[in-house]
């Protein structure tokens, strides 16, 4: 993932409406990951509908520093999955 805020949300506005993955760290050793599809971007924060078959709330709401602080990680069903671990290697180095 890119390394400023801005980055970040221009990054996310070329990819709504599409379907992703999203796998948050929720305390401990425990991971929750969510399926939805990017709806909206705002000014810090961006909106995932979520699959109603899979969780129990329409909607979730996340910052972008969350992911600039690697709080949480988004997998677009668009992008394979080898260029989602290479950002993580880049980012890594």
């Amino acid at each position: 993932m890119p390394t400023s805020l801005k980055t970040i949300k221009s990054r996310l506005d070329s990819h709504l409406g599409e379907n992703l993955t999203i796998v948050a760290q929720a305390g401990r050793k425990k991971v929750i990951r969510r399926r939805g599809t990017l709806s909206e971007t705002f000014h810090s924060v961006f909106v995932v509908d979520l699959d109603q078959n899979e969780n129990s709330f329409e909607r979730v709401s996340y910052s972008y520093a969350d992911l600039l602080t690697k709080s949480i990680d988004i997998h677009f069903d668009s992008e394979p999955e080898a260029e989602a671990e290479t950002d993580s290697e880049a980012e890594a180095e």
